[in-house]
């Protein structure tokens, strides 16, 4: 395979800023200009880790106006860098823009680049080459707010710790990344993620020996908005019709994309192409949203982030083919453990559990459903270990399943092929 000739950085560009112009146009027919301009400032002064649904804390039109001006921040900061647009940078985009609706904002992002930045200047190397542990990074912007937001003291000192805090963390992200990267041997999509989890826990750590005991919460609106369900149909149905276009009414990439296994970082854009790559984006979008009004889910913040996390993978690593299986794992441990699938942290790990898709996609729907059934269990108890702090939590437990899983896998095919 060998990458598709003849699609060049500014329809990506231009496709991302739709998307982008979109979910801020879809915020202002929500709410009037100051009910924005409040919730906004509502969503950057709130303390914002695990689980902080900006639907509650902000408002729904608020929520999508600060996605989709993260969103646009990040496609500008791609195209003001002239770097390559791939899949992996619509991964990284569409994950902000998820994470947008519960923990990252306007404001709290800019620190964790800032320290990646940092760390690019003191290597003396571009910044490019650590763009998308920047982007990713952002995982941990809650510390930044909790420090800003949720202390007492003057602001002006809440403000440079706060600020400190969150270029430290970034500074450190990018060696430790790639070191990360060996412990679970790709199988965990969310890599950030797992590094997140191993920062945070050491700065949660030191934040709790200084007596800071952060309290846990859970705050989650319920229900499904009819106006948000069918605008995220349109969302998904249209990303896959581009595709479906771009292809001229071909399924054939799409097909070889479902062939590929998805272990990171298998990047679908340069693989096969943007055409399919679209087509798989929207595809799972739909399957994903499908699942959460069958079991009776809620669409709100964090869900949506979760979705658009899956539509933003879905261009590095995810498919149907091999995000099912692990998502049957979870069904399976939602109908033999003690929690239901209609629990908030569980139906996040219904859609995040996806992390894991590279395991069935390269050991088969068996492998997939035990790595999901134990990802189930796992990321319901790591939490603790960083406050909430990393918003990538699924992520981390992601990297200790695969990590545990995929060894012992590969022990028992290399017995049975001796």
């Amino acid at each position: 395979m060998k990458r598709i000739a003849g699609e060049n950085n500014e329809q990506r560009i231009v496709f991302l800023t739709v998307v982008s112009v979109l979910f801020l146009c879809f915020g202002l027919l929500l709410d009037r200009p100051s009910g924005i301009v409040a919730g906004l400032w509502n969503i950057i002064r709130e303390p914002d880790y695990l689980i902080t649904d900006y639907f509650v804390i902000g408002g729904v039109g608020a929520a999508f106006v600060n996605s989709g001006l993260l969103m646009l921040a990040f496609t500008v900061l791609l195209g003001t860098i002239r770097t390559d647009v791939h899949g992996l940078s619509f991964a990284a985009v569409f994950t902000i823009a998820g994470f947008s609706f519960f923990g990252k904002n306007i404001a709290n992002v800019w620190f964790i680049v800032a320290g990646v930045w940092l760390y690019a200047q003191v290597q003396r190397e571009p910044f490019v080459k650590f763009l998308y542990v920047a982007l990713f990074g952002t995982a941990l912007s809650p510390m930044v707010s909790q420090i800003m937001f949720g202390l007492k003291g003057p602001f002006v000192f809440r403000l440079a710790a706060g600020g400190a805090v969150g270029v430290a963390m970034g500074f450190v992200l990018p060696p430790l990344s790639t070191a990360m990267l060996s412990f679970h041997k790709g199988y965990n999509l969310y890599n950030i993620g797992f590094t997140a989890g191993l920062t945070g826990t050491v700065a949660i750590s030191i934040y709790r020996s200084f007596g800071f005991i952060p309290q846990s919460r859970v705050i989650w609106s319920t229900g499904v908005d009819p106006m948000v369900a069918g605008f995220l149909v349109i969302l998904f149905s249209g990303i896959f019709l581009s595709g479906y276009g771009m292809e001229h009414r071909s399924f054939r990439g799409l097909r070889e994309i479902w062939s590929l296994p998805g272990r990171l970082l298998t990047d679908f854009v340069d693989l096969v192409g943007v055409g399919p790559t679209l087509m798989n984006m929207g595809i799972n979008g739909l399957i994903f949203l499908t699942y959460l009004l069958v079991i009776g889910g809620d669409l709100n913040g964090p869900t949506i982030g979760g979705l658009l996390s899956i539509v933003g993978f879905s261009a590095i690593g995810k498919t149907a083919k091999n995000t099912l299986p692990v998502l049957f794992g979870v069904i399976l441990g939602g109908m033999t453990t003690s929690w239901g699938l209609q629990d908030p942290p569980v139906q996040l790990a219904a859609l995040f559990c996806t992390t894991l898709a590279p395991v069935a996609g390269s050991f088969g729907w068996i492998a997939g459903a035990v790595a999901g059934y134990l990802h189930s269990s796992v990321v319901l108890h790591v939490g603790i270990l960083h406050a909430g702090f990393n918003l990538y939590n699924n992520g981390f437990a992601g990297g200790l399943v695969a990590a545990f899983l995929v060894p012992l896998i590969e022990a028992f095919a290399r017995r049975r092929n001796l």
